[in-house]
């Protein structure tokens, strides 16, 4: 079911403009990463900390748990829905080392140097169950390719779901496209792997008895 619109949307959103990278308004990924307009995120952080990626941060909770966790670590929340992002950037609104991208995974490279992200964090992508939509995935193979530039030498890509299938096409996913993995579980709240940080979805899908599904993927 579509999410309601937020009353007030753009007002909430401008007041968060502290929170946002602005990025341009070329809606055409196959050529809006031809011009590069790179962020200084060393300057807009403040510092030189490593920098951790979560794509599709939804309305926040991991993002805001993990930042308050590592306050010496810089995150970028990415997120391309207004109405669900303003929730993540209300709640990160206290936080110096949050900020937010209002885009789609595809004009990553437009805006994020090469080499610079030490993790991406997948957590409860959308499956995108029909085979047809495959290539929206987020662990499609021209989505892994972007991650590639992006992640520095021993980044690591960390993935989170509860769709088995979707998880099964990970898995190919990466193993085609070179990385190696590591630490994968089949029903993440029944391991032994500490530290987890569960994200909106998870809290519920957990509460109905459902597996969660999570790997750990890094280049070969």
């Amino acid at each position: 079911m579509r999410m309601r619109r937020k009353k007030n949307l753009n007002e909430k959103l401008e007041n968060c403009g502290n929170l946002f990278c602005p990025i341009s308004e070329d809606k055409n990924y196959e050529t809006a990463d031809t011009v590069k307009e790179y962020f200084d995120f060393d300057s807009i952080f403040g510092n030189n900390n490593e920098i951790m990626l979560e794509i599709g941060c939804g309305k926040g909770k991991f993002i805001t748990e993990i930042a308050k966790q590592y306050p010496n670590i810089n995150f970028i929340a990415v997120e391309k829905c207004g109405n669900v992002i303003v929730t993540a950037c209300e709640a990160c609104k206290d936080l110096k080392n949050v900020v937010f991208l209002r885009c789609g995974a595809e004009y990553l490279n437009k805006y994020i140097k090469p080499g610079i992200i030490s993790r991406i964090y997948l957590n409860f992508s959308c499956p995108f169950p029909k085979n047809k939509h495959a290539s929206h995935r987020l662990t499609a193979e021209h989505f892994l390719n972007i991650y590639k530039v992006l992640l520095k030498n021993g980044g690591e890509i960390h993935q989170k779901t509860d769709n088995m299938k979707f998880f099964e096409f990970s898995l190919e996913q990466f193993s085609s496209c070179g990385f190696a993995l590591k630490n994968v579980s089949l029903d993440l709240h029944k391991s032994d792997f500490e530290g987890n940080i569960m994200t909106e979805y998870e809290e519920r899908f957990v509460s109905m008895g459902m597996p969660i599904y999570r790997l750990e993927a890094y280049i070969k």
